[in-house]
């Protein structure tokens, strides 16, 4: 049976301690703890998260690529992009989050953790797929949801909403070809009704 789950603090306290210097700050909001550190730092951090006694993460829930670019409304002033995950103690019953972000904007890259989480592998490789953040040490980093010959990261904040190019069957070469998107942009403002007891709402 699961230990009771220990105070977020608590938790911070315990996660500050087994990391040291290798966190770059160990939060607490909302009852969740969130931990940062830094890309030469990351691998080594997650491997004591890992194996700590008193953390032992043994599961890796989710792993997802953010693009703070537009974050707070163009003030954001960090790293652009970051890899952020969600790790589990089944046995001590806690969860951290853990934020790494990619030191270069240009070309995004942090080290894999594929090899201390298996599950790592296909969330690492949607993460490059749709931000184009690279996973130094990851084996065999493809897309995973886009057309191999996708063009650009469609989870990026500039990647255009109708995309690059635009696929269709061609009857008459009886194959399917790619062309430039034919859509022409435009921004659509959503009308908003506001009524009076609305669904019986007062």
């Amino acid at each position: 049976m699961a230990e009771i789950a220990i105070d977020p603090q608590a938790l911070a306290n315990v996660i500050a301690a087994a990391l040291g210097e290798k966190a770059s700050n160990v939060a607490v909001a909302l009852g969740e703890v969130t931990v940062t550190v830094s890309p030469e730092h990351y691998q080594a951090a997650m491997k004591i998260l890992h194996t700590a006694p008193d953390c032992r993460f043994e599961q890796l829930l989710d792993l997802c690529g953010v693009d703070y670019s537009a974050y707070g409304e163009g003030r954001w002033e960090g790293p652009r992009f970051a890899a952020v995950s969600h790790l589990l103690s089944v046995g001590l019953n806690q969860r951290v989050r853990v934020r790494v972000f990619c030191a270069d904007d240009e070309f995004p890259v942090v080290p894999t953790v594929s090899d201390i989480w298996a599950s790592a592998n296909w969330f690492e490789r949607e993460a490059f797929d749709l931000y184009g953040i690279m996973f130094d040490g990851h084996t065999d980093l493809r897309r995973i949801l886009t057309d191999y010959g996708f063009i650009g990261h469609p989870f990026r904040k500039d990647f255009p909403l109708s995309g690059y190019v635009e696929m269709r069957y061609d009857a008459e070469r009886q194959r399917v070809v790619y062309e430039p998107v034919t859509i022409e942009p435009r921004e659509i403002t959503p009308r908003v009704i506001r009524e009076d007891n609305y669904g019986g709402l007062h």
